[in-house]
């Protein structure tokens, strides 16, 4: 089965950056032009867009709006956004905006009833980040680490009909050193929601590793960022061999 490349469009202070393990002062600022960003990926070939507020998933709240529209309005591909929505009004609102998957991420961790009852209201298009340090979850745009598992915590919503489980190895994210290949196959085989893997993807030959690790597993795509920005993955050889 083809795997699905996310490329990720990270927003903090209305432009388009990259963190190294999410530190919000290591940001490298890509574009200004969300927009802009968003029609050149749609031109690259990719179906998809991964987008995600920085700025509120530390608020708590949606800060980087202007900005999701801006990309919402330029161009037709679905959208996943994540970042502060913690709310069913918040789902709702983006959903009705043009959004296609609302990403619930510390909320998942915090508030689980939210996402199964989100999960029941908007079937098949709530999807659940889960962000990992050390295999535990942590929360609040990565500045806290919990006492729970991810795998703990993805199990918790084997039923609630969520869209996918977004995997993110924090010290692996804008690091290009490779994804957490082990974990990430780990938490996919016990699970029968489709799995997006993400954080550390430096080169090609690492979306091929995970293509051929993925084989008979519920991973269904992986989120690339900072390799698609500086050049090092191509995004016609990327989609090629994840299609392969």
């Amino acid at each position: 089965m083809a795997l699905t490349l996310y490329p990720a469009i990270d927003l903090k202070d209305g432009a388009c950056v990259r963190l190294k393990r999410g530190e919000m002062d290591q940001a490298t600022v890509y574009s200004t032009d969300p927009g802009a960003q968003a029609r050149a990926w749609q031109q690259a070939g990719f179906v998809w867009l991964h987008v995600v507020d920085l700025n509120g998933a530390f608020a708590g709240r949606p800060v980087n709006a202007a900005a999701v529209r801006a990309i919402l309005a330029a161009t037709d591909l679905p959208v996943q956004l994540g970042g502060g929505i913690r709310d069913l009004a918040g789902i709702e609102a983006w959903l009705d905006a043009g959004v296609r998957r609302v990403i619930l991420g510390s909320a998942a961790a915090k508030n689980p009833a939210l996402v199964i009852e989100a999960c029941r209201q908007f079937p098949g298009r709530i999807a659940v980040g889960i962000d990992a340090r050390g295999g535990w979850v942590a929360t609040e745009g990565w500045a806290e680490t919990s006492d729970l598992a991810a795998v703990d915590l993805a199990l918790r919503f084997e039923d609630a009909g969520a869209a996918a489980i977004i995997y993110t190895d924090i010290g692996r994210d804008g690091m290009l050193a490779g994804l957490d290949l082990a974990g990430t196959v780990a938490l996919a085989t016990r699970l029968t929601t489709p799995v997006i893997a993400s954080g550390g993807v430096g080169t090609l030959q690492d979306l091929i590793a995970l293509r051929d690790a993925a084989v008979g597993t519920r991973v269904e795509g992986v989120i690339v960022g900072r390799a698609l920005y500086d050049g090092r993955v191509d995004p016609a050889a990327a989609l090629a061999a994840l299609a392969a």
